[in-house]
């Protein structure tokens, strides 16, 4: 299944990208939620290329019972980023991998950050894969909606972070 999501923020690039991987906001976004951060690692300075690692629970009451079946009342998702180089305009790139413990799902994403000056569109395109037979693509169908809410919803407190933290 498809995710495809698009917003825009009252930030520089380099900003929208301080926050995104800021412990502190990432921890937010979890108990926000609902969940819990488990661990964050970043292994390098945010204005070159970088990678982080964040692994994090999250409850599943709002997934389809699908979903409930086959990971329970919580599940523990990590979540891999290779984020590029700035641009020379300082737009950038961010390669997003999540894997779900205990449950047959996959995504791949990529992420864009596009320099608009004092603004930043972040760009969201990517795919919700699922191993299962049979019903691989009804589990995927099913968690698309939670992923692309739960990216949309980083975008939105990200904003909010970006106005009482600056």
């Amino acid at each position: 299944m498809a995710l495809a999501a698009s917003t825009t923020l009252s930030a520089t690039a380099q900003n929208v990208t301080d926050v995104f991987t800021n412990a502190d906001f990432i921890k937010h976004v979890s108990e926000t939620v609902g969940g819990e951060l488990l661990s964050f690692t970043i292994s390098g300075p945010t204005t070159a290329a970088f990678t982080t690692k964040t692994v994090r629970t999250l409850p599943t009451t709002r997934m389809p019972d699908i979903v409930k079946k086959f990971v329970g009342d919580s599940l523990t998702v990590t979540q891999d980023e290779s984020w590029s180089a700035p641009a020379a305009d300082g737009s950038r790139t961010n390669s997003i991998k999540l894997s779900v413990a205990k449950a047959p799902v996959d995504v791949s994403a990529v992420q864009k950050l596009v320099a608009g000056g004092e603004s930043t569109v972040v760009e969201l395109t990517g795919e919700v894969k699922s191993g299962v037979p049979f019903l691989g693509a009804k589990i995927a169908s099913a968690a698309e909606p939670v992923i692309g809410r739960a990216l949309n919803l980083q975008a939105t407190l990200a904003q909010e972070w970006l106005n009482t933290h600056s």
